[in-house]
C-alpha cells in the first residue's frame, strides 16, 4: 500500500500528460447524436470513474493506487474523493488503508426500483377501496425533498377536484399524504424538505409555522393518520396513512380526499379505520413482495 512519501512516484508520466486538461468541460463522441460530440463536466466524469475503479477493485485502495488508476494527480484526486466522501458514495478505511465505495449507489438502486414497483403492487387494492369508500384516493411517495402521487383513482361517487400536482411537490405541510410521511422521518430531515420547498400558505387553515408542523406531526404519530383539513385547497379535505415496507420504515402514503364538512362525526370515524386498515394491508403486501 501506498504512504504518504511515496504517492508522488506512484504517478507516471502519462498521469501528467492526462491531467493537464484543465478546462471544465471536453468533447465526447455521443452514439445517440451519430457522432457528434457532446459536451460533458471532466470533474463529473473522472468522479465517475474513480466510482468504477473501486466497484471494479472491491478491496480499499490508498490514495495513490486510486490517482494512478484514474490517471490523474494525486491533489486532483484527493479533491474528488474527499467530495465523495463527504457524499457518502466513498469510505475513508483509516490513515493507511485507502479508500472502498460505500453501500449508497446499491441503495439508492433499490429505492429507485422502489419507486417504479409500488403503484404496481398497490393499484388494485387502491382501485377497491375508492370504489369503497367512494371518493379520490392516492397514492404518494417522497422523491428527495418532493411529495410525488403515483396514482390517483376517483370512486364513483367522488366530486373532488384536487390540486394540480406542481402544487402538490412542495406542499409536503399541507397534505395528508405528505404529513403522514414526514411524521417519521427524523426532524432533521423534516426541518431539511422544509427549508427546500418552505411553507406556502395555499389557504386560511395551511399551517406555515414549522413549530406548529411539528406539533401536528406528532399527533399523526400519536394518532396513526393524518388530516389535511382545507389546507390545501378550500373545500377539500383528505385522510391519509403511511406504508412501511419490511424492515418497518415508511415509504409512501395513501389518503381519501372528500368535500369538507360533507361527513358526520361517525362517518369520518369510518373513513379513518378504512385508510389505516387499507395502509395496514397494502404495508403487509409491501413486506412479502420483494419490494
Amino acid at each position: 500500500m501506498a504512504t504518504d512519501d511515496s504517492i508522488g512516484r506512484e504517478v507516471t508520466q502519462g498521469i501528467a500528460a492526462r491531467d493537464a486538461r484543465d478546462a471544465a468541460v471536453s468533447d465526447r463522441p455521443d452514439s445517440k447524436a451519430a457522432g457528434k460530440p457532446v459536451k460533458t463536466i471532466q470533474s463529473v466524469d473522472r468522479a465517475f470513474e474513480i466510482i468504477e475503479i473501486l466497484v471494479a477493485r472491491q478491496q480499499p485502495l490508498g490514495l495513490g493506487e486510486l490517482a494512478q488508476a484514474a490517471g490523474l494527480n494525486v491533489s486532483t484526486c484527493h479533491h474528488l474523493v474527499t467530495t465523495l466522501v463527504e457524499r457518502g458514495y466513498v469510505l475513508r478505511t483509516g490513515r493507511n488503508r485507502g479508500y472502498m465505495l460505500s453501500s449508497k449507489l446499491q441503495e439508492l438502486a433499490e429505492r429507485s426500483q422502489r419507486k417504479l414497483d409500488i403503484a404496481d403492487i398497490t393499484s388494485a387494492t387502491l382501485v377497491e377501496m375508492a370504489e369503497e369508500l367512494g371518493m379520490t384516493v392516492q397514492l404518494a411517495v417522497f422523491d428527495g425533498m418532493f411529495l410525488i402521487t403515483k396514482f390517483t383513482v376517483a370512486g364513483a361517487q367522488s366530486v373532488v377536484k384536487e390540486a394540480d400536482e406542481i402544487s402538490k411537490m412542495r406542499a409536503t405541510h399541507a397534505t395528508a399524504t405528505g404529513k403522514a410521511i414526514l411524521a417519521w422521518l427524523p426532524e432533521q430531515v423534516v426541518a431539511n424538505v422544509i427549508s427546500e420547498n418552505g411553507l406556502q400558505r395555499f389557504t386560511d387553515k395551511t399551517i406555515v409555522s414549522l413549530s406548529e408542523l411539528m406539533d401536528d406531526l406528532r399527533l399523526v404519530r400519536r394518532n396513526g393518520y393524518a388530516e389535511d383539513n382545507e389546507e390545501l385547497r378550500e373545500g377539500v379535505a383528505c385522510i391519509g396513512a403511511a406504508l412501511r415496507d419490511e424492515s418497518g420504515t415508511v415509504v409512501a402514503s395513501i389518503s381519501a380526499s372528500f368535500p369538507a364538512g360533507s361527513l358526520s362525526g361517525e362517518q369520518r370515524e369510518f373513513v379513518i379505520r378504512k385508510v389505516t386498515q387499507y395502509a395496514r394491508e397494502l404495508s403487509g403486501r409491501l413486506k412479502v413482495s420483494r419490494y
